[in-house]
């Protein structure tokens, strides 16, 4: 059986620790089932933040008359933006590339899974099997995919998700009517997009309310807001049967406390109806790694698996959905394995302080807790707020006091230590706000808090018992690289500044 130092399952942010193993002569081998570079590239934040970037533009161009700016009426060029999306797509051939002209390193391009504890097989694309190989390290980072919700008629009408829009099923031409189903980051964003290239889109969300993680007053702004943009926004539905008549596919809805049922029309439906994991692929059931009851992999503080030499990260362990925590806990485990650092120097995962950012219209920003999650776990609290148009920038960007969309920030503080618990924003470039807020509760001493305690592997356990603290500088170049910065915001150009600092040194 082949025996390697180092397999990794995934190419997205997994990456960061396949290359911190190459750096060390170490022998690896990579497993990608599909484009090399993970959701975030192929399917994720990086193209649909090419067609939100072009939708904001549309918006801020139609409110531009507000503050004595003549334009004509602004549309976009679907074949420019079409171009751009899959520009950023294509770069993973670019990283197949890369890995491929790299010594030490097996590309398996196929389906990796699991056929004994440590032993692992891939089903190729080209549809052979691999042999049988090993490693002493192993890391899971295979992601999730489009949660595929029952729904009569659906599978025999048709249907868009991020993976087929983003593949086979991508528009020659906007759509003219869609039907979202969801009401967070991915419908939000991809209703924004869409509502601006024309299409008349209307979103059906189970909830009562939308984008159901933020503060309730930032979700009540962003109801207004995606209504003043044209979106029609049905809460509190469930989606029951499609069926197609005339070329349109026909959704029949129900409200979940009336149960009164309408319709609602469109040349398309897309599905942003939540995520699950994609362990599913994995044949764990030929491990003892152990799954909550959804199928997301548990690990501990330090990433690590209930088996020794076993980690996973990134969406697959069920903690947080977004590239920036995954890369986060990448550099953790290179830091820690492949970093010549020693046991009392190791790095650990954290996700109180988990920046999210929905680049909807406008843009939704927080991190830390909303004021219902600051009461419920028993602080005594004072919150505040300060709104776009109270501030001279926020005139000059035309909001007026009283304006049904002006953007606003909130703070959660704790009224005894006037720490700070939470902040949530909404309006421009709300993710560029929130980052010094994110550096400050960040910084300062952490103290190890054990997660998943079961899980822990001798190391682990001698660094608990250790009582471990961390200190992290407010005025070090290197704490910026222990603090999430949301991606992909502008925040990212002085966040990556830090690695050609590394370089230097």
């Amino acid at each position: 059986m082949n025996q390697y130092d180092v397999a990794v399952i995934g190419s997205g942010s997994a990456n960061i620790v396949l290359d911190a193993a190459l750096e060390q002569g170490l022998k690896c081998a990579m497993i990608e089932r599909g484009r090399f570079g993970g959701t975030c590239l192929t399917r994720g934040c990086i193209p649909t933040k090419v067609m939100v970037t072009a939708a904001d533009y549309i918006r801020e161009i139609e409110g531009l008359p507000k503050i004595g700016v003549e334009v004509a009426p602004a549309r976009m060029n679907w074949e420019t933006v079409s171009r751009r999306v899959w520009q950023k797509i294509y770069e993973s051939n670019d990283i197949l590339t890369y890995y491929q002209a790299k010594k030490n390193v097996d590309i398996y391009q196929g389906t990796g899974y699991f056929t004994g504890e440590k032993v692992l097989q891939v089903a190729l694309n080209d549809g052979t099997l691999s042999e049988e190989f090993t490693a002493d390290k192993i890391f899971i980072a295979v992601g999730s995919r489009t949660n595929i919700p029952f729904i009569d008629g659906l599978e025999e009408a048709g249907y868009l998700m991020s993976e087929s829009l983003f593949g086979d099923k991508y528009p020659q031409t906007p759509y003219k009517s869609l039907i979202i189903l969801g009401g967070g980051p991915i419908g939000t964003e991809f209703a924004h997009v869409f509502a601006a290239a024309g299409a008349k889109v209307t979103l059906v969300q189970r909830n009562t309310r939308l984008l159901i993680k933020e503060d309730e007053e930032i979700s009540a702004q962003i109801l207004k807001d995606l209504h003043g943009i044209g979106i029609d926004v049905l809460l509190n539905h469930i989606p029951t049967a499609v069926r197609v008549e005339n070329g349109e596919k026909i959704l029949t809805i129900s409200h979940k406390i009336t149960g009164e049922t309408c319709e609602v029309r469109a040349e398309e439906i897309l599905l942003a109806s939540g995520i699950h994991p994609n362990t599913d692929r994995l044949r764990l059931d030929n491990t003892s790694i152990v799954t909550d009851n959804r199928g997301w992999i548990r690990t501990n503080e330090f990433l690590e698996t209930n088996v020794e030499g076993v980690w996973a990260f990134g969406d697959v362990n069920g903690e947080a959905p977004f590239r920036h925590k995954a890369n986060y806990e990448a550099e953790i485990v290179a830091h820690n394995l492949f970093g010549g650092h020693p046991l009392q120097d190791w790095r650990w995962a954290r996700y109180d302080l988990v920046p999210v950012v929905t680049f909807t219209y406008p843009q939704v920003a927080h991190v830390g807790l909303t004021e219902q999650q600051a009461v419920q776990s028993g602080y005594e609290i004072l919150t505040a707020k300060h709104h776009y148009s109270s501030t001279a920038k926020g005139f000059a960007l035309g909001f007026e006091p009283g304006d049904d969309h002006d953007g606003f920030v909130k703070i959660v503080v704790d009224k005894k230590t006037n720490t700070i618990l939470g902040i949530h924003s909404i309006g421009p470039q709300a993710s560029i706000l929130l980052q010094p807020f994110i550096n400050l509760m960040n910084a300062g001493e952490t103290t190890l808090t054990p997660i998943n305690e079961p899980i822990a592997s001798k190391a682990v356990k001698q660094l608990r018992a250790s009582r471990m603290t961390r200190y992290l500088d407010p005025h070090s170049v290197k704490s910026i690289g222990e603090t999430m910065t949301p991606h992909p915001s502008l925040s990212e150009v002085i966040m990556w500044v830090r690695y050609y600092l590394e370089g230097k040194q």
